[in-house]
């Protein structure tokens, strides 16, 4: 006997690169084929959403979920509780900031024996490279993860050391062979170090000190290091949040010579200027920080050209008190911005102001991401055969962020009192409703990829 079908009906579905009415049959937990609107089998059920957009879900390649270890911080059943509720089906967990970090098959499993059981969206897992842990890398893609992160400059956390060109070299060659990718958190320590020495006398509580510390010549002389080994050893490689406008030439050369470079932002760049953060106010602290208007509206020019190739959240969020909110000391707050929940109505208010359309917004924050994961042909598209991800969205509702509508574990984020346009209305995950109106419906259907 063949499993119902679900048909989910819209006159604005995001489908083929165009938005246009169609009916998208779902069968098992799958498309079985997008057709015409109105194309209503008997017997099917029907969900008719009129003129509200029904999207590919998103795929978020970059959240911190820090469990096990930090879940004070965020865990798998917090953030992906808000992630369904912001219409996230899919993310990709980073390897740190958990104890252990991700950096070891022992460790790996430690973290997914951690997440199961308590998804409420399908998560993947990047591996960490790290000094020492290249013996490691082979087997832990074996054993599932989908690629690995690194840091250039100090990570914040002691178990996730950072890596130069010595242990890049090989660990980049192991990737290579073992056809994943290495995400690189492009910022090496010569360039800060020296900004950091001039300003010893400066007003730690002012954002201008805290940007001052992380110019853009540590982004610009970490993507000349990883460009070169890219070249040499013909790994994959993946800038992550993509934050310098002076480096996005560096990016956009390396591609026209056929190098296998693929770079991220994040919606606090696309979003914020440093002119409009306020002093003290440590929750819009990240690395590398927020730049300048003109900065925000080049990284804007090179998501449209393609130069970049998508956007992820990169929430990264932690105790209230590691944000130093009281004494508002940007030196020495944690550096990471909360907003997993909220990434695509930040990103679709301004591309919307932009002139882009929601065919843009699936391709940067569904198609491209699933691309870089190893997730095209199950995830990132409205297409037969891949999973039945969709988000039913008001692109033209607006609302204002308060602490209520926050559903991380933690309600810090530089987004309160912000309002934003697009609400998402309905979640599904592999068929099933997962989330509406700011609820989660179902909390454990996620599965580990």
């Amino acid at each position: 006997m063949s499993e119902p079908l679900l048909v989910i009906q819209s006159r604005r579905v995001v489908v083929d690169g165009a938005i246009k009415p169609a009916a998208v049959h779902i069968r098992g937990k799958r498309i079985e084929r997008v057709a015409d609107h109105g194309d209503v089998p008997a017997g099917a059920t029907l969900e008719d959403f009129g003129d509200l957009a029904v999207m590919p879900g998103i795929v978020d390649t970059h959240v911190h979920l820090n469990e096990p270890g930090r879940t004070e911080w965020e865990g798998f059943s917090t953030a992906t509780r808000a992630a369904a509720i912001g219409g996230v089906t899919t993310l990709v967990d980073m390897p740190l900031n958990s104890i252990p970090a991700t950096t070891t098959r022992e460790a790996f499993a430690a973290k997914r024996a951690a997440a199961n059981g308590q998804c409420s969206v399908d998560v993947g897992f990047w591996g960490g490279v790290v000094p020492g842990n290249a013996s490691e890398l082979a087997g832990m893609v074996a054993d599932g993860v989908r690629g690995f992160k690194c840091f250039l400059v100090d990570s914040g956390v002691a178990e996730f050391g950072w890596v130069g060109e010595r242990d890049l070299r090989p660990a980049m060659g192991i990737l290579a062979n073992e056809k994943v990718p290495l995400l690189v958190h492009a910022e090496v320590i010569g360039p800060i170090d020296a900004a950091t020495a001039k300003l010893a006398t400066a007003d730690p509580r002012r954002y201008a000190t805290y940007l001052a510390s992380r110019p853009p010549a540590a982004e610009e002389q970490a993507i000349a290091l990883v460009t070169g080994l890219c070249r040499e050893t013909g790994a994959r490689t993946h800038i992550v949040h993509h934050s310098a406008a002076s480096a996005l030439s560096m990016i956009e050369a390396a591609r026209a010579q056929g190098l296998p470079l693929t770079a991220e932002t994040c919606p606090h760049y696309l979003h914020f200027t440093a002119e409009s953060i306020p002093d003290g106010a440590t929750a819009f602290k990240c690395s590398p920080p927020i730049r300048d208007a003109a900065n925000r509206e080049a990284l804007w020019k090179a998501l449209a050209s393609g130069i970049l190739d998508f956007v992820a959240s990169d929430h990264s969020p932690c105790s209230p008190a590691l944000k130093a909110l009281e004494q508002g000391d940007y030196m020495t707050a944690w550096g990471g911005v909360s907003g997993l929940q909220l990434a695509l109505s930040i990103t679709w208010t301004e591309a919307k102001a932009r002139g882009h359309s929601l065919v843009d917004i699936a391709r940067w924050m569904s198609a491209n991401p699933a691309k870089l994961a190893g997730l095209t042909g199950t995830k990132g598209a409205i297409a037969a055969g891949h999973h039945a991800d969709l988000i039913v969205f008001d692109d033209e509702a607006t609302f204002t962020v308060t602490p209520e509508r926050v559903h991380h574990r933690h309600k810090i984020t530089p987004y309160a009192g912000e309002t934003l346009t697009g609400v998402v209305r309905m979640t599904y995950l592999r068929g099933t409703r997962i989330a509406e109106d700011g609820r989660a419906l179902a909390t454990e259907r996620g599965q580990l990829l």
